[in-house]
């Protein structure tokens, strides 16, 4: 018994139905209860009138069972629409809820590794857009048909119930045919397999199709290709091969159909020839023969029916959602350490014996990775796509911890500092940095700061006369404004800058200058080191006119330092680094300009 309850709780249905009250405890009550009561009327509405067609026999008083056959009448029709305005509500709360908790458990996680675990990545596609009625009704609509589904049960066992009065067989019989439905057609109602990978992998190409076509980063290469057509082709093949798989595990198969006709078919005649008996031989008088005949007809709302797949869709989303809580808390956390932290660095930072390795990788991005950097020096780091550039920054940040060696600030283990007091403490710019559709001024302090502030990080990111602070980034709201590539990246140092006037001490710049032309570019770079020149800096970067103004220069390769000094003591050390800069200068008239180089990431 205990392991039947186990596999009970473990279901996806069970476990959507204990997410009702999470969303609304009261409105889920209410739900419930009027589901019960309209699953009940017809049967009391039976019993009613077999007793009014006995009153009328008799010729009693009709007052009583009229005004009995009255009110439930009404209330059969009255509590229908109610409960539907309800089911909607409940549908749109729970919805609400689910994408709470899938957003909380995608962003609360400490680190970051649980957003790029692809165990995670097929319940993420279900969960994601389950109530935009891409693959299914939204919840709002769904909540309806399920619950006229669970209507119809309890109305088909009540009524069987009222066939106790006649013999203690005939619910038994009938009950078990129409149960006997919902076994024989199992395999129509509930697409057991979506979790398989051919399933799984239709999802995501269909749903990937879907987003090229309708997102804006795609919009210019589909047009200027002459890919429209071919978008829509390919959404329209990627979904209509999702549908066949949901179709050939769900369809109505012909052996199964016939077994339940006969089944149904066999229970039926066997009680209505055994009433009819009984009404012939006089044993069953009309009012019992009303009230079991309509009972008998009643039981049918136990077939097999609507529910269960209205049920499936709403089920499976929220089950991914509740699978993802646990299992993103578990695979993003991070142990949070006890010492706080104030202005560090104000030693150096060292990487000690570093080895960091990706979950989705083969092989080690860093591996014995040793560097220390002074505080309040800047560090420019050079090296090949993969060298592991971006992800010592990452590891800095906090994003990850290493998988050997350990990351030490002022000779104290990273992971030994109060994670929110140590993230305080940097600030970043990474080459895929955040672009909020949000006022100008919440772009440059998420979490607020003063408008003096604020302006001063603008002007010294070369941003001050973009737009006013109120203005929203994006034209899609009235009033908004776009930007360019260039000026959004000088919106994003403007963030850091303003990050390192209300206290950071270090500074990570990852290609913050990427899309700025040359003299933007040394433009910009001269004023963040005059801005950070208290903090420690680390830059990435292509461009070798910008690298050469550190302090330091780090050639990294393979996940190893092969070369760490000045510029003018790298150009005469006449290695990897010369190399690479010869070949850069080599396209350009002065040594003052630089370039991308494709070389380099």
């Amino acid at each position: 018994m205990n392991t039947a309850l186990k596999k009970l709780v473990a279901r996806q249905e069970w476990q959507f139905f204990t997410v009702l009250p999470r969303a609304d405890r009261p409105l889920a009550l209410l739900w419930w209860m009027i589901l019960v009561l309209r699953g009940l009327l017809p049967a009391f509405f039976v019993i009613a009138m077999g007793h009014l067609i006995g009153v009328v026999q008799r010729g009693s008083e009709l007052t009583a069972a009229l005004g009995y056959v009255g009110i439930l009448f009404f209330l059969l029709q009255i509590l229908t629409p109610v409960h539907q305005a309800l089911s909607a509500n409940l549908g749109s709360k729970t919805a609400a809820w689910l994408y709470d908790e899938l957003t909380s458990a995608c962003v609360a996680p400490a680190g970051m590794i649980h957003l790029e675990n692809p165990q995670h990545t097929n319940d993420l596609t279900m969960a994601r857009d389950f109530d935009l009625g891409i693959s299914g009704p939204p919840l709002s609509i769904s909540m309806d048909f399920i619950a006229s589904g669970l209507v119809e049960f309890i109305g088909g066992v009540a009524s069987a119930c009222v066939l106790f009065a006649y013999s203690w067989w005939a619910p038994l019989l009938l009950a078990g045919a129409w149960l006997g439905t919902h076994w024989l057609l199992r395999e129509s109602g509930v697409w057991k397999d979506r979790n398989t990978d051919e399933v799984q992998n239709a999802q995501r190409h269909a749903d990937y199709s879907y987003r090229i076509a309708v997102d804006p980063p795609a919009a210019k290469e589909l047009r200027m290709f002459g890919l429209s057509g071919w978008t829509i082709d390919r959404f329209r093949d990627q979904r209509r091969y999702l549908h066949e798989l949901r179709w050939a595990a769900t369809r109505l198969r012909e052996r199964s159909v016939f077994w339940s006709v006969l089944l149904v078919v066999a229970a039926n005649v066997i009680l209505f020839w055994s009433m009819a008996q009984a009404a012939t031989g006089g044993y069953l008088p009309l009012d019992r023969i009303v009230t079991f005949s309509f009972a008998a007809i009643g039981t049918s709302m136990i077939a097999f029916g609507g529910l269960s797949w209205a049920l499936d869709g709403a089920a499976a989303p929220a089950s991914a959602v509740l699978r993802l809580q646990a299992a993103m808390s578990e695979t993003g956390k991070l142990n949070d350490g006890e010492l706080s932290v104030v202005g560090m660095p104000q030693q150096d930072i060292e990487f000690n014996n570093l080895t960091f390795q990706y979950p989705t990788s083969s092989s080690p991005v860093l591996k014995g990775f040793s560097l220390t950097i002074p505080a309040g020096s800047s560090l420019a780091i050079v090296g090949q796509n993969g060298a592991g550039k971006t992800t010592l920054a990452k590891l800095l940040c906090r994003l990850y911890d290493p998988s050997s060696g350990n990351i030490l600030i002022d000779g104290i283990d990273i992971r030994k500092l109060e994670l929110s007091s140590w993230r305080k403490n940097v600030t970043a710019v990474f080459q895929d940095f955040i672009r909020f559709e949000l006022t100008l001024r919440e772009n440059v302090a998420p979490k607020g700061a003063a408008d003096e502030v604020i302006l001063a990080a603008l002007a010294e990111a070369g941003a001050e006369h973009l737009a006013e602070l109120d203005t929203i980034l994006s034209k899609s709201y009235a009033g908004g404004t776009d930007l360019s590539g260039g000026q959004w990246q000088r919106v994003a140092l403007a963030r850091t800058l303003c990050a390192v006037k209300l206290g950071a001490s270090l500074v990570l710049l990852d290609e913050p200058t990427a899309q700025l032309d040359i003299r933007g570019e040394a433009e910009i770079f001269d004023r963040v080191l005059a801005s950070t020149r208290n903090a420690t800096t680390i830059l990435i970067s292509h461009r070798f006119s910008t690298v050469r103004k550190a302090d330091k220069i780090c050639v990294l390769e393979h996940g190893e330092v092969i070369e760490l000094g000045s510029h003018k003591e790298l150009m005469e050390f006449n290695g990897r680094y010369r190399t690479m800069f010869d070949l850069q200068a080599s396209r350009f008239d002065s040594e003052e300009t630089g370039v991308e180089f494709d070389v380099l990431d």
